[in-house]
């Protein structure tokens, strides 16, 4: 116990030297802990921390008015979006593939218009009200025997009574026929078919010249429709150029309707034997890919018919998966006729119009009732929407064309890319939920330089922000405001001011005049339908927990 009372714990050689140290300094008056203090005060004011710094660069960047920061935070949002829906194959994206050049096609315009200077282009495009965007955009050509189209071509177009382009053609067709990827974008009935339906005709055509087409290959040109009405029609303008050139001797183009609702065998048939174009809408295109009953390992020529109309009705990742199958670089048209710059003038009469006319109605069950009322009224009519079978609306649509029904009742299905000609009147049952298919439902009347007249129907429980769209698109047309809308409390009344310094007028994103791209409806409603299609993925949708 003594040995313990005298125990001396031993200290370390350093430790030792350490505290003598320490003693010096506390004896000469001058102690480490307050040289620590004063190391430490001297480095807070040498570096502030990253809070003050942060609070010194707010002070000195300079004030944001509110409008700066509305475009900052739209500006921020299509960015976003674009990032989102960038169209590309899974190998172009994976090995970070661009094409720079377009595709060599061969054709040429005619020297004079080649030696056009870029003022006279420039002023051909103003007489005739082109807006263009890009780089080294080609001449427009004002007559179709200058864009270098076969003879049989030049006489289908004179015994149609197309004697003369309108604007897209005179500058679209010149573009895809040089090869170039292009966005066009024109009012309904201004002969936007045409723009990518002959272009398709002379690449086929070329490429079975060089090397015909084998039993099982192609297509050369795919073009994609939302709806299988509009696939139908686009397809049989495709075949009405195709026979007069058939019959003058040119080499036989197969074309191919891939739509669903229509029997595989004989399509198949048609694939089996070769085929140079396909028109098709997503569902049986993607079927028939993924089944490797036909491929796009020679295709070159996409067109998206309808392109807003194919990403709104969830064809989004269809495309995208289409796009896979592409194995080099291909020519991509975007076309779609939503929100024209200017809208056509209708006629103010309020005349009862003769047939025909056209019904458009948002639900399935209202388009039943009205149809089943004018029946029992004694009207010819013939309705079309979504739940009806392929060969009724075959008929109902090749009736009401042919003039034998006065009234067709529809949903928004027959609203874009169907051409109805001599249509008087459109009633719109009810307004639609978004400004884009309101515009579409109009543009079935007043085609092609011809007048008509719109109706449309509203009621309490149509949304403000659709209201306040409808207000501005008639302000733009230059329209009579109802007094019901001209009461509404319009928050865009100063959006002049934004519209000039961001240089987008109303909503970028669905194009509607009464909002900007923070309030669309359709953006949050979209959003919504993404959250719920994920909680349904992560939680499952029914079985047993969840499992199927």
């Amino acid at each position: 116990m003594e040995e313990d009372d005298d125990y001396v714990e031993y200290v370390p050689v350093a430790k030792r030297r350490a505290l003598e140290a320490q003693k010096i300094l506390q004896r000469k008056g001058k102690s480490s802990a307050l040289d620590e203090e004063i190391e430490k005060q001297k480095l807070v004011e040498a570096k502030p921390s990253l809070l003050v710094k942060a609070s010194q660069l707010k002070k000195e960047q300079p004030e944001i008015t509110q409008t700066e920061q509305i475009i900052m935070q739209e500006k921020e949002m299509i960015e976003h979006l674009s990032d989102r829906k960038t169209l590309m194959s899974v190998r172009e994206l994976a090995k970070g593939i661009t094409y720079t050049e377009p595709l060599l096609t061969g054709w040429k315009p005619p020297l004079p218009i080649r030696r056009m200077s870029k003022k006279a282009c420039d002023a051909i495009r103003k007489q005739w009200h082109i807006i263009v965007d890009g780089d080294n955009i080609p001449p427009p050509i004002k007559n179709f025997k200058d864009m270098r189209f076969p003879e049989p071509i030049l006489k289908k177009l004179k015994a149609k009574g197309i004697v003369q382009p309108t604007p897209i053609q005179v500058q679209g067709l010149p573009v895809i026929l040089s090869g170039r990827d292009m966005i066009g974008i024109a009012f309904t009935g201004s002969g936007k078919t045409l723009v990518f339906v002959l272009p398709l005709i002379m690449i086929a055509l070329q490429e079975e010249v060089m090397m015909p087409i084998a039993p099982g290959e192609g297509p050369f040109g795919l073009i994609v429709c939302p709806s299988r009405e509009l696939a139908r029609q686009t397809y049989e303008v495709v075949e009405q150029f195709l026979e007069p050139m058939r019959e003058a001797g040119y080499p036989e183009l197969r074309p191919l309707l891939c739509i669903g609702g229509v029997d595989m065998k004989s399509q198949l048939d048609v694939v089996k034997r070769g085929v140079h174009i396909v028109v098709a809408t997503p569902g049986r295109l993607k079927d028939m890919l993924a089944k490797k009953k036909m491929n796009l390992d020679n295709c070159r020529y996409l067109t998206l018919d309808e392109a807003d109309r194919l990403v709104d009705l969830g064809f989004e990742d269809d495309i995208r998966e289409v796009f896979d199958h592409f194995k080099a670089q291909r020519q991509t048209l975007l076309f779609s006729a939503t929100m024209p710059t200017k809208i056509q003038n209708f006629a103010r009469s309020a005349l009862k119009t003769p047939p025909p006319v056209l019904i458009f109605c948002e639900n399935k069950a209202d388009v039943d009732d009205i149809h089943e009322y004018l029946l029992l009224k004694g009207v010819e009519a013939v309705a079309i929407h979504g739940g009806k079978d392929q060969e009724e609306r075959e008929y109902a649509i090749a009736s009401f064309k042919a003039g034998k029904k006065d009234v067709l009742v529809a949903t928004d299905v027959a609203s874009k890319g169907l051409d109805f000609p001599d249509i008087q009147h459109v009633i719109n049952y009810d307004m639609p939920a978004e400004i884009e298919n309101y515009v579409h439902r109009i543009g079935r009347t007043g085609r092609c330089g011809k007048t008509g007249i719109a109706t449309t129907f509203i009621n309490k429980n149509q949304s403000e922000t659709t209201l306040l769209d409808l207000k501005h698109l008639l302000q733009e047309a230059k329209q009579r405001i109802p007094p019901v809308l001209a009461e509404l409390n319009d928050p865009m009344e100063d959006a002049e001011a934004i519209a000039n310094a961001s240089g987008v007028k109303g909503c970028a994103y669905c194009g509607g005049l009464g909002h900007r791209i923070r309030d669309c409806p359709k953006l949050e409603h979209q959003k919504s339908m993404q959250i719920a299609s994920s909680r349904r993925d992560y939680f499952g949708s029914g079985g047993y927990r969840g499992e199927m």
